[in-house]
C-alpha cells in the first residue's frame, strides 16, 4: 500500500515534533504547559497543528487508495502535503511569514485534491444501494 509509506512518515513528523516539545521542556525544565517561554509555545503548537492535520490527510490518502486512485495521485497529494507541512513548520520557527503561509496553502490545497480525488473514485454505485 502507498498510503503506508505516508502513515510511517506523518508518525515521524508527529515523533520529531514531539522530542522538540520534550527537548525544550527540559531545556527551560517546564513540566505542565509553557512555563511562558515563547521557542516552547512555538514548538507545542508545530506539534499540535501537525496533529490537527496528518491524521485526516492519513485517514483521506487511504480511502483514496482503496478507493482505486492512481499511485502517482496518491504520491502527488501525500509528497505535496507534507511538503507544506514541513514549509509551515520551518515558517512558525522563523519570522519570516512567507514559509508559514505558503505551507499552509499547500497543505489545505493537497487536503482539497485528497477530497476531490476521493469524490471521483467513491464507488458511487455501492454509496445509493439499498442492499
Amino acid at each position: 500500500m502507498v498510503s503506508a509509506l505516508y502513515v510511517v512518515l506523518g508518525a515521524l513528523f508527529l515523533i520529531k515534533f514531539s522530542f522538540d516539545v520534550v527537548r525544550l521542556r527540559r531545556q527551560y525544565r517546564v513540566a505542565h504547559g509553557d512555563g511562558g517561554f515563547y521557542e516552547l509555545q512555538t514548538a507545542i503548537r508545530i506539534h499540535g497543528n501537525a496533529v490537527e492535520y496528518i491524521p485526516l490527510a492519513l485517514l483521506l490518502l487511504m480511502v483514496m487508495e482503496m478507493n482505486g486512485a492512481d499511485m502517482w495521485m496518491l504520491h502527488l497529494t501525500g509528497l505535496f502535503f507534507f511538503l507544506g507541512r514541513a514549509l509551515h513548520s520551518y515558517g512558525m520557527r522563523t519570522s519570516t511569514l512567507l514559509w508559514r503561509k505558503n505551507g499552509m496553502i499547500l497543505t489545505l490545497m493537497s487536503l482539497l485534491g485528497m477530497i476531490v480525488l476521493n469524490l471521483v473514485f467513491l464507488p458511487w454505485e455501492l454509496v445509493f444501494t439499498l442492499s
